[in-house]
């Protein structure tokens, strides 16, 4: 069986815009939004799906992944094949980990943002800018926990926003382990649906995502979160209204 599923959740009509690994040992698989796509891979398994919603998507790769583990791709994604392979040599290593979160660079070579420069144990307070790309999930734990994205965040969602964060704290609710590696696993885009900070929906969208994760301890969270963003978001008035979610 192979070891690894690359799975691509993309847009139909981009398909043709993705760069996959060579490695011929891994499984390519491809689900596609929005209907089929006329571009086809060889290589890959192809899934249509006619929704939207990047979190649907991505749990159909998680449904029809058949190799032990699963990194999630968008088509602007170059991983780097050395990277996967440290990852998985971790996993295999540490079998009790569900979850590996590793880093990603920009196209020029730097870090996308700042990581631990060690391997760290993931809580619910220092995993809030995961990013897909930077996950590879133990296909089974996550199948046999029952974890999946909330359909409810991410891209092409309403709160486009903070599905990697809710994944990771379900499976650690759930009593998954999940440890960040200093792996560099993927290049990507510099700009991304997480780096927006000036507007009301940015704002709105990212108070939501922390009630979904605290419930009633959600203002206490955003309060700490917003005073050390306050210039991002805007400033004093707008740290209150994100600390209640308004």
């Amino acid at each position: 069986m192979k070891k690894l599923t690359v799975g691509y959740s993309v847009l139909a009509e981009r398909v043709g815009n993705m760069t996959p690994p060579e490695n011929t040992a891994w499984e390519l698989l491809i689900i596609t939004q929005g209907g089929e796509s006329e571009k086809r891979l060889p290589a890959a398994k192809h899934i249509a799906l006619s929704s939207v919603g990047v979190a649907k998507s991505r749990n159909a790769a998680i449904e029809n992944a058949q190799t032990e583990y699963l990194v999630f791709a968008d088509d602007d994604i170059v991983f780097s094949e050395k990277g996967l392979k440290d990852a998985i040599e971790y996993l295999d290593k540490n079998p009790g980990v569900s979850l590996l979160l590793g880093s990603a660079s920009s196209p020029k070579g730097e870090l996308r943002k700042r990581y631990p420069d060690q391997i760290q144990k993931l809580n619910l307070f220092n995993c809030a800018r995961a990013a897909t790309y930077e996950m590879v999930i133990r296909v089974a734990d996550i199948k046999r926990l029952g974890i999946r994205f909330d359909e409810s965040f991410g891209a092409g969602a309403e709160n486009y926003l903070g599905d990697e964060y809710i994944f990771i704290a379900d499976l650690l609710r759930a009593g998954g382990r999940a440890d960040f590696v200093p792996v560099i696993l993927a290049i990507h885009p510099e700009v991304s649906s997480g780096s927006g900070w000036g507007t009301e929906r940015d704002r709105v969208a990212r108070a939501k995502v922390f009630s979904r994760v605290f419930g009633v301890f959600a203002p206490v969270v955003r309060l700490a979160f917003g005073l050390r963003r306050l210039e991002e978001l805007g400033g004093i008035r707008n740290l209150i209204r994100f600390v209640f979610g308004s």
